[in-house]
């Protein structure tokens, strides 16, 4: 496995640190043994550059013996033990650490932030818990142990935990943490639809809106709420007041959008809706809900004429492949066989696209995640914009 050039000169850095400390801490110490310290570095920092991370740690680990005292050295070697997977190694470390005598109080803190995170990647969270709990009890690294605390919780769907530590990380820090205290009470919101409890889902999706009043996820589940109800009035005021807070989220809430324009009768309102939505979005979901308002209202040519218009000023895949669909029932023979071709490969290229990307760790979705499978971000997964996507 590969790690960025800073990450792996962390290690040899740190050794080269407390060598130097040392030396200048014991000036009587011989002259060949200084040069082995010297040369065992330089020897172990040539391994790292070359990829060979094996024999560059047993190298450091050789060095650590020299300089035991070096509460650095053993951080940063415990600490690429995690990076490599090689977790065992790095609990011991930091275990080593923790129970130093000597140790003082700030480096104590550090170790056990670093033992914390060892037994996540392991998956040992009770103790990962267990720990940052005891940090946050005495206010030592509070803010960072908080933040492993709310990482727990999320990954356990503790979600009233998850507010209570977040509410106090903002409070620590006073970084905003509103948007995702949101996220966390529209899950609760979530759980209680799905098991009757409406009246317990109002309740948290008021607070999700207490916690951020444009949050487009509360805006979601509220018109989905009331379309379920048969509100369906309301629930068009309420879809179109989440895309006035956050235009992105038009592929997700277009369907039940003009399901609940339909179910309202106000569909000259949906074309409005939709003729000034283009103007706003550049994607291709508008054009193809008019399309198919206007092969419903006007016939196939109408929404044919339209497409075509459209895709000489957006091309997109998808629009491709709906005036192929359109075009197929007028064309017979060799020029039918031909369409189909194209078709299908139109498809298989779409197939292979992702169509939403996390705006902060750019993993890639087919699917929206309002919560990034990989950095763990709420709310960072957009749609893709660009001639194969969106």
């Amino acid at each position: 496995m590969t790690h960025p050039l800073w990450l792996l000169l962390i290690v040899p850095l740190s050794f080269l640190a407390g060598w130097l400390a040392s030396r200048r801490g014991n000036a009587r110490r011989s002259g060949a043994r200084v040069n082995a310290l010297s040369s065992d570095y330089f020897r172990g920092l040539n391994y790292l550059l070359n990829e060979q991370q094996d024999k560059a740690i047993e190298v450091f680990l050789k060095l650590a013996e020299y300089n035991r005292d070096t509460v650095e050295t053993h951080l940063a070697l415990g600490n690429l033990f995690r990076r490599r997977g090689e977790v065992d190694r790095a609990i011991r470390v930091h275990q080593h650490l923790v129970s130093r005598p000597n140790l003082s109080d700030e480096m104590k803190t550090v170790a056990l932030l670093e033992l914390g995170e060892d037994y996540m990647r392991a998956g040992l969270l009770d103790r990962a818990e267990t720990l940052f709990s005891d940090l946050v009890a005495m206010d030592a690294h509070a803010p960072s142990a908080l933040r492993h605390l709310v990482a727990i919780y999320q990954h356990e769907r503790d979600w009233h935990k998850a507010i209570e530590h977040a509410r106090r990380l903002e409070a620590m820090t006073g970084d905003s943490e509103a948007a995702t205290v949101a996220h966390f009470y529209c899950e609760l919101t979530e759980q209680a639809r799905q098991h009757g409890a409406r009246q317990d889902a109002r309740l948290y999706l008021d607070k999700a809106f207490d916690a951020q009043s444009d949050c487009v996820r509360a805006f979601m589940l509220c018109a989905q709420m009331q379309a379920a109800d048969g509100e369906h009035a309301k629930a068009v005021d309420t879809y179109e007041q989440a895309l006035a807070c956050d235009v992105a989220f038009v592929p997700e809430i277009l369907g039940p959008l003009l399901r609940s324009y339909e179910a309202s009768e106000q569909m000259p309102r949906a074309e409005a809706f939709l003729q000034e939505l283009l103007s706003r979005y550049h994607g291709i979901s508008p054009v193809l809900a008019l399309a198919r308002l206007y092969r419903e209202r006007d016939g196939e040519q109408a929404a044919t004429e339209f497409l075509t218009a459209q895709l000489r000023q957006r091309p997109s895949v998808r629009g491709l492949m709906a005036l192929i669909d359109a075009s197929m029932d007028r064309l017979s023979g060799e020029a039918h066989e031909s369409f189909l071709i194209l078709r299908d490969l139109t498809h298989k290229l779409q197939e292979g696209q992702a169509m939403y990307r996390c705006s902060r760790c750019g993993f890639g979705a087919k699917a929206h995640h309002w919560q990034c499978p990989s950095c763990k971000s709420w709310g960072t997964v957009r749609p893709i914009h660009g001639v194969a996507n969106e």
